[in-house]
């Protein structure tokens, strides 16, 4: 196998000039789970593909599957050969599963600790940095154990300006608002609010960050984002997955906690938020907590008429056969777990006031789809009363995935002697105009923790307030079980109720 003297040398001059990132080992736990294969080492190939990894990083993985060091690195070189698609990130990744070590055991094992501190100091005598950081890709249930024991071992002290120790939480935070309090008090009893990083790895995709820099940088848009001329806003975050060996967490999360606390809010408050005085974290996430703060309550009366739930019975996706959610593995037969989520909201303040924010998320949907639609007023048509039409508005489109980029559509007029309109559009794509290579939404996210930038991550109290909004639609689901599940057919766009939603209001889904 090719050795590099140095595995920090970037492969690829075209790709932005960046420092590498601060030195540190990186712990898995829950490192032979899906998560590190399809998406973490991925990112971790590209980073260090690219000179943004210190020449002596390394991971140390924790895991209950019994691997030894060299038997979980012949896992992960099958792992590189079928997730990593760029070449000089594979070849990268190869030379780094030597940097790879594991130790197997229960997350509730104290010697599991004892084992990981001992093998963080003979690395730290073969060079590798005193700088942790700790990723917790196991199951939520596990979040308390790994912390508390992590604590106990005396391995989440730091020393600042010597070395640091920081912890990494994937979502869902929490159940429900009770228990995202109680863990965040239980976290910080053991480490800092800026030890924390609560990640949302929607918010390493390019086009997600750069709303910000869209919004703020273009004097096109900004007068014109508001109530004073935006008809509604919709957010659609749609899969063609099921749950796949998912079941027994998705029946105790189901589509409302596990997408509208996190990746659904955390959009609505990007697209909504007042500028900040600086591109700072604290300033930033100030201003995404205001907004979040300023979304109304649902009522229980407004539960039940803002909305709908569903769940996905059998179908066809792609032209396969698709089993319904209560056929799918670990789940029950009779489950009344949703699948799929539409929310109407409104905020009360000055820019937003009774602008409709139309949200929605689901499993086995007709495409694999990740949007926000803006939908401007229309301007008056008395100039066009003999193209017997109401002129159609204007959209602007910002695609998060599987493509990144945005489009805006407008009204033109048709070649030809009469006066007629159609809709164009005007489409950006990353791909296309800077020559991105595909990510996986995490390098930017796992950079960013590295350098202890808190830019992308959720404070406890943003985390609260997200929980605050969605308890009221938990609690009225809790207590009155859907009748008619499953009310939605996979491959299509969801249950008939959801669409309702809209022509109550005279509108209709854009996508």
């Amino acid at each position: 196998m090719k050795q590099h003297d140095d595995l920090s040398t970037p492969k690829d001059p075209t790709q932005p000039i960046r420092n590498p990132a601060e030195p540190c080992v990186l712990v898995i736990f829950g490192i032979a789970g899906d998560l590190t294969k399809r998406l973490l080492f991925p990112a971790l190939c590209n980073l260090g593909s690219n000179g943004l990894l210190d020449k002596n990083f390394c991971i140390v993985g924790v895991a209950i599957e019994s691997y030894d060091d060299k038997s979980f690195r012949a896992e992960l070189i099958k792992d590189i050969n079928e997730f990593v698609t760029d070449p000089a990130a594979k070849e990268y990744g190869l030379q780094l599963v030597n940097r790879v070590y594991y130790i197997s055991g229960d997350f509730s094992d104290s010697n599991v600790y004892t084992r990981l501190k001992n093998k963080l100091s003979d690395l730290e005598a073969e060079k590798a940095s005193r700088n942790c950081l700790f990723y917790f890709a196991a199951p939520p249930d596990f979040m308390e154990t790994i912390a508390t024991e992590l604590s106990k071992a005396s391995l989440l002290s730091e020393k600042e300006g010597d070395y640091f120790r920081r912890i990494v939480v994937e979502k869902p935070f929490g159940h429900d608002l009770a228990s995202a309090k109680k863990l965040n008090a239980l976290l910080l009893t053991l480490v800092s609010e800026k030890q924390i990083f609560r990640i949302d790895h929607f918010l390493g995709k390019e086009t997600v960050q750069n709303l910000l820099a869209f919004r703020f940088s273009n004097g096109l848009f900004e007068p014109i984002w508001s109530r004073l001329y935006i008809d509604h806003v919709q957010i659609t975050v749609a899969e063609v997955l099921g749950v796949e060996k998912r079941g027994s967490y998705y029946e105790h999360a189901g589509a409302l906690r596990d997408m509208v606390p996190n990746h659904l809010f955390q959009m609505l408050s990007l697209i909504t938020m007042e500028p900040p005085s600086s591109f700072s974290a604290d300033n930033i996430r100030a201003e995404k907590a205001k907004v979040l703060r300023a979304v109304q309550t649902l009522t229980p009366e407004e539960v039940l008429s803002q909305t709908v739930r569903g769940q996905y019975g059998p179908g066809k996706i792609n032209g396969v056969e698709q089993v319904g959610y209560r056929s799918e593995a670990h789940v029950s037969p009779e489950s009344s777990v949703e699948t799929y989520v539409a929310l109407k909201l409104f905020l009360d303040n000055w820019r937003w006031l009774h602008v409709p924010f139309y949200l929605r998320t689901g499993k086995c949907m007709a495409a694999h789809q990740s949007e926000i639609i803006i939908q401007f007023k229309s301007g008056p048509s008395t100039l066009f009363v003999d193209a017997h039409e109401k002129i159609k508005p204007n959209l602007l489109r910002i695609y998060i995935q599987p493509e990144e980029g945005i489009s805006l559509r407008f009204n033109a007029k048709i070649p030809g002697p009469k006066v007629e309109l159609g809709q164009v559009d005007m489409k950006f794509k990353y791909s296309d105009y800077f020559g991105i290579k595909p990510e996986t939404g995490y390098e930017t996210i796992l950079y960013d923790c590295m350098n202890g930038d808190h830019l992308l991550f959720n404070h406890a109290e943003m985390v609260e307030t997200a929980w605050a909004l969605v308890q009221p639609i938990l609690d009225i689901w809790g207590a009155l079980p859907p009748r008619d599940f499953p009310n939605y057919t996979a491959g299509t766009w969801g249950p008939k109720e959801a669409d309702k939603l809209l022509e109550n209001d005279g509108r209709i889904w854009l996508l």
